[in-house]
């Protein structure tokens, strides 16, 4: 991808990453003189395909492996049997629990 104002020889790096589902679920633009952290995009991977199949979200600089919150959409009655590795209650809107698949 060029930018309109950008030289014709200097490009701008851009990041895609499409679902199954054929929607863009991700992007990620760079200038030219920046390279691209290739961990951020592998731990953005994993967190989009954790999230995707388990009814929780990755706070900032989470890591595979660490702990998630659960979705707001979860009723606490509900917790115990989809997160039965259990959960700490940080707030009553901030839930989190060990990470669903590992």
């Amino acid at each position: 991808m060029i930018h309109p104002n950008a030289s014709e020889k200097a490009t701008v790096r851009s990041v895609f990453v499409i679902g199954p589902d054929k929607k863009v679920k991700l992007t990620i633009t760079y200038p030219a003189s920046t390279g691209r952290n290739f961990q951020e995009i592998l731990r953005v991977i994993d967190s989009l395909q954790l999230t995707a199949n388990h009814s929780v979200a990755t706070p900032a600089d989470w890591q595979d492996g660490e702990d998630c919150v659960i979705v707001p959409a979860i009723k606490d009655e509900d917790i115990p049997a989809k997160f039965p590795k259990g959960y700490q209650a940080v707030k009553p809107y901030l839930r989190l629990t060990p990470q669903p698949n590992k």
